[in-house]
């Protein structure tokens, strides 16, 4: 089947394990700011920004971190992603493994194939894509160092969602696919929030501090209290409405599988973002790190 080959190392994140592993230490070591992994107890799911490492990596690492605390074994990483409009079909990547700088991470099989077959039975086309035809996006791609990193001995599930009815059906689906498979399964979906400015034709406050203002305390505000409160519908709501996830389908299906597999709450570990006081009139982007727990 092959393995897929790294597209993004050495722009997006480092190229090389040793600098992989020193970026992912550094995290570790630095005092931490927002909520602290100890507010996580049991963390079954999260969700990860997914801009180059020197901007949103800290706050993904930290996700995966939080998600090594769980009271289980996990036998897969389930990652939800890939920009999509409401009407984008869902697929699912096929293939023996992805690379990453620290070892490939085996694609677990019969738990996609299980997927699909349940993603039909509850009305939903799940296309499969060898890796020829996969996309490179670094939706996922930048999360898989940390997967390896985290969970040396997952196998992983990769699957892109559209920001519609069906990212309700492939959350339910995984979590009935996984125990329908006898895995210890952790789901995490990928999205960055809001993307200010000319450059991403989306100027609704101006510039400057006034629009990091309005987006940090308003606009981003709101998807966050959307993914604390576990409110699925308002998730996708929300990132059709306000464009405060450009990865609405990704993040509600996670939200929708953490709470199948018992989660209670959301924690928002940390906010951040891209905005550059010195440029005012720069284009940047807000992330976020959260974590479900049961």
């Amino acid at each position: 089947m092959g393995v897929k080959k790294m597209a993004l190392a050495g722009s997006w994140y480092p190229e090389s394990a040793k600098h992989c592993r020193a970026f992912i230490q550094k995290v570790l070591d630095e005092p931490k700011t927002g909520e602290d992994t100890k507010n996580c107890p049991d963390p079954v799911a999260g969700i990860v920004p997914h801009a180059g490492w020197v901007y949103s990596g800290q706050l993904a690492c930290r996700v995966f971190y939080a998600l090594t605390h769980g009271s289980r074994v996990v036998d897969t990483i389930a990652l939800f992603g890939v920009h999509m409009h409401a009407s984008s079909p869902a697929f699912v990547l096929d293939c023996t493994a992805v690379d990453t700088p620290l070892g490939a991470i085996e694609i677990d099989k019969v738990l996609t194939e299980t997927l699909v077959t349940q993603a039909a039975g509850k009305g939903v086309d799940l296309n499969v894509l060898t890796l020829n035809r996969f996309p490179e996006e670094n939706t996922l791609e930048l999360q898989y160092p940390f997967i390896k990193y985290f969970f040396p001995k997952s196998r992983i599930v990769v699957c892109a969602v559209p920001p519609s009815t069906e990212a309700h059906t492939l959350g339910q689906a995984i979590v009935d696919a996984a125990e329908q498979s006898g895995r210890s399964l952790t789901v995490v979906g990928s999205t960055d929030m809001t993307h200010y400015g000319p450059r991403f034709g989306f100027e609704p406050a101006g510039s400057g501090q006034a629009a990091f203002d309005w987006v940090a305390r308003e606009n981003d505000a709101a998807a966050i209290e959307a993914l604390t409160a576990m409110d699925e519908n308002q998730v996708i709501r929300q990132g059709q409405s306000r464009h405060n996830m450009c990865c609405a389908g990704a993040a509600c299906a996670a939200v929708v599988a953490a709470k199948k597999m018992g989660a209670v709450k959301g924690v928002c570990l940390d906010y951040a973002s891209s905005f550059d006081p010195s440029e005012p009139a720069a284009d940047f982007v807000g992330y976020c790190g959260m974590v479900f727990s049961v």
